[in-house]
């Protein structure tokens, strides 16, 4: 017993450094959160400082990465953007991996009667496309950022709960499960120490594969003019606003859609690396 736990303990961080892909990704969105959480110490400027002097200034000099139409350093603005997008990509997947998570797992639980109910709620919100939701919801509840993070958390919320009551439902019929409930072990305990700590690993891949998504999301919305309102920086309503000046200015739309199409591809990395590193079937 002892030997094979120590096998166990000893096999995850081989199988780590093992697995290139998902440390490429977690290297990538390191990077992102030093970066924003260092976002003061690191931008050169002030990110909502206007200067009539340096409107679309070219990258190179004082200005790393140029500057827009207003003459603002779009490196601090990426830096302070970074902070507003990854603030409400990880608030907005949190509250989905709650509700959802919690959603999923009643529904594969207790079955019948709640697990239909749950499922054709989750079925009604993944008949919308994700963008579209998300609009209708924040027509109706405004713009402020907590909206935004409700609306997206809503979006993703069905995909954690379908992920959760597969889980469920492939782990409350086992032997174990089965045991626990015969010795009097309430339907809590049973949950918390048997099921939910088996259903973790693919809810920890989604979690990292809806991040990606609800970047994108964030992005789009703020695009459209519904995210995070200017003068307040965010990736998306950076690239609405170069949209006029990219054939004059293409630094201006470049940099923020590359930084967005990076911090997407390092989750999707992660999700990718993780999901292989943590599926029991590929071997220790």
């Amino acid at each position: 017993m002892t030997r094979s736990a120590t096998a166990r303990r000893t096999s995850t961080p081989a199988r780590l450094l093992r697995a290139p892909v998902a440390a490429a990704g977690a290297v990538i969105i390191g990077v992102y959160l030093l970066a924003a959480a260092s976002a003061p110490v690191l931008s050169p400027h002030d990110p909502l400082a206007m200067a009539s002097r340096s409107l679309l200034v070219p990258p190179g000099g004082p200005f790393p990465l140029g500057t827009d139409q207003f003459g603002r350093d779009l490196l601090s603005r990426l830096l302070y953007g970074a902070r507003v997008s990854l603030a409400v990509s990880f608030a907005s997947v949190v509250l989905a991996l709650a509700g959802g998570g919690a959603a999923g797992i009643a529904s594969g639980y207790y079955g019948g009667p709640v697990d239909g109910l749950l499922m054709r709620v989750m079925d009604v919100i993944f008949a919308f496309p994700a963008v579209l939701l998300a609009i209708a919801i924040m027509a109706v509840a405004g713009t402020a950022v907590w909206t935004v993070i409700v609306a997206i958390g809503v979006v993703y919320t069905p995909q954690f709960a379908r992920v959760s009551r597969a889980g469920v439902l492939a782990t409350r019929g086992l032997e174990y499960v089965e045991a626990a409930a015969a010795m009097g072990a309430g339907a809590r305990r049973i949950l918390l120490r048997h099921i939910l700590p088996n259903i973790s690993a693919p809810l920890i891949v989604q979690t990292s594969l809806s991040l990606s998504l609800a970047i994108l999301t964030e992005s789009a919305l703020s695009f459209l003019g519904l995210g995070t309102q200017p003068p307040t920086p965010s990736w998306g309503n950076m690239l609405a606003e170069s949209r006029r000046f990219m054939a004059l200015a293409p630094w201006t739309a470049v940099f923020p859609g590359a930084t967005i199409a990076t911090v997407v591809l390092g989750f999707n990395l992660l999700g990718d690396g993780l999901r292989d590193l943590l599926d029991p079937r590929l071997g220790a």
